[in-house]
């Protein structure tokens, strides 16, 4: 009793993404999504707040260097020049075009969905409209029976 009836004005929004992707564009744009949605989440936020925080004690130790409280290995050269290059670098300059992709590709998923909603909307509309129309017609009808029976 639940089945889904077809109907030429409802539009299925995966039948507006005209686009069949195959090949490398597929795996490009499923990777995209899938880096996007991975990377705006708490849990990597999470993770980008501690590896700021890795160069913290270095920051403080250049700050002030009569607090020597750190092991060396936290604030050598070598692990802050890591830091820097994966945050300033890597997470920057890799990271962000990825995200970019993600955005377009979920982007133009959501404009499929309202362009969908729109037309399915609009119909119903119109259908209202006319069903409205033919509302009146018959209680127009009706009034004109009733009349000619009163007579």
């Amino acid at each position: 009793m639940n089945e889904e009836r077809e109907n030429k004005n409802v539009v299925h929004p995966k039948s507006l993404l005209k686009k069949d992707l195959k090949g490398i564009n597929k795996f490009n744009n499923t990777l995209a999504v899938k880096v996007t949605k991975s990377v705006g989440t708490m849990w990597t936020g999470y993770i980008f707040a501690l590896l700021s925080l890795m160069s913290l004690p270095a920051i403080l130790h250049l700050v002030m260097p009569k607090l020597n409280i750190f092991p060396h290995w936290i604030i050598s050269a070598s692990l802050i020049a890591l830091i820097a290059w994966i945050s300033q670098n890597f997470l920057q300059l890799v990271l962000l075009p990825v995200i970019m992709v993600g955005q377009n590709v979920i982007q133009t998923q959501q404009d499929a969905k309202a362009e969908s909603d729109h037309k399915t909307l609009t119909y119903l509309a119109n259908l209202q409209e006319e069903q409205m129309i033919e509302l009146k017609k018959h209680a127009d009808t009706l009034e004109l029976i009733r009349r000619e029976l009163n007579k």
